[in-house]
């Protein structure tokens, strides 16, 4: 009678320690940690316009992808040279770190930010900025399926704000005389109302340094149905109305207006190229390019309800 008791004891025994042993296998099993959600695709696309809150990360406003490789944070702030610099990375903007699903980033201009994030889907991350109570959301690609193209063209307005001036370097011979022959230098200018250009008279061949705005009024640019390598480029001029063109980009350096009142066809070419927020070289340099450029929602701001936990 003992010995079927103790049986029974070493049977109940060993059920109870399986019995706990699975559950603390299951409570216990890993997920995927920060480091492996942050490094799942190659570069995270800032969608602007799904920002959430009324502040703004200044690093993240400008750029239109990030990557987070080794530590460091790479950046295509940029429109020219999307796809190309940094072989699609962008440049070096700065380091981070991550644990526990929070993200720190050290950046060479801006600072210190500090992120909770969270995984939205397969593909979609959310940086919480606690300080500003505002969220960016970011979709995960790799370099092989991003649509580099699809990016630029989305984006031209940006894009003629990359030089400090475009100089005029063709006119054709056919098409009516009008009063944009004048014009030999056009520039789209950053921050504000992201909607201001000027233009000058000045001789060709100047430095943009040195001219000598005529000019200053209002630009819109729009898209063409169908076709997204067409752009619409408006310039508001008070004393001769609006000029209405075409806009086609020849390249990286040069885009080619085509002015439908007059026929004529215009080319011009950047001069000039802003680099945005580039790494100082040395400790103390300066840093080159300029800060101004701030990305800007096709949308009012909303309030942010996210209700942050952190403790």
């Amino acid at each position: 009678m003992k010995t079927v008791k103790l049986l029974l004891s070493i049977s109940l025994f060993a059920t109870l320690f399986t019995s706990c042993y699975t559950e603390v296998i299951v409570e216990d099993e890993p997920g995927i940690s920060i480091h492996q959600l942050l490094a799942s695709h190659e570069l995270w696309y800032v969608d602007i316009n799904k920002t959430v809150g009324y502040g703004e990360t200044p690093f993240l406003q400008k750029a239109f992808t990030i990557s987070f490789r080794n530590g460091v944070v790479y950046a295509n702030n940029n429109i020219v040279g999307i796809g190309d610099t940094g072989n699609g990375f962008g440049i070096d903007i700065g380091e981070y770190e991550a644990y526990d699903m929070i993200l720190d980033v050290y950046h060479d201009i801006d600072g210190f930010e500090t992120f909770d994030v969270y995984q939205v889907d397969s593909n979609t991350i959310e940086l919480y900025n606690l300080n500003n109570d505002t969220s960016y959301f970011l979709e995960g690609y790799q370099r092989s399926n991003f649509d580099y193209d699809f990016v630029f063209y989305d984006n031209i307005h940006y894009f003629l704000q990359e030089y400090e001036a475009w100089e005029k370097t063709y006119t054709s011979e056919y098409g009516a005389i009008n009063e944009f022959d004048n014009e030999n230098y056009l520039q789209f200018l950053a921050g504000g109302n992201d909607s201001t250009f000027q233009s000058s008279q000045d001789e060709v061949g100047m430095d943009p340094a040195n001219l000598v705005w005529d000019y200053t009024g209002v630009y819109g640019v729009g898209d063409v149905t169908g076709n997204m390598y067409l752009k619409t480029l408006t310039l508001d001029y008070d004393y001769f109305n609006n000029e209405y063109f075409e806009l086609s980009v020849i390249n990286d350096g040069k885009i080619e207006l085509f002015h439908p009142a007059s026929e004529t066809v215009y080319e011009f070419e950047g001069r000039g190229y802003i680099q945005y927020l580039k790494t100082a070289k040395t400790k103390g340099e300066t840093a080159t390019g300029t800060t101004d450029k701030m990305r800007k929602p096709r949308k009012d701001k909303v309030p942010n309800p996210r209700d942050n936990t952190r403790v």
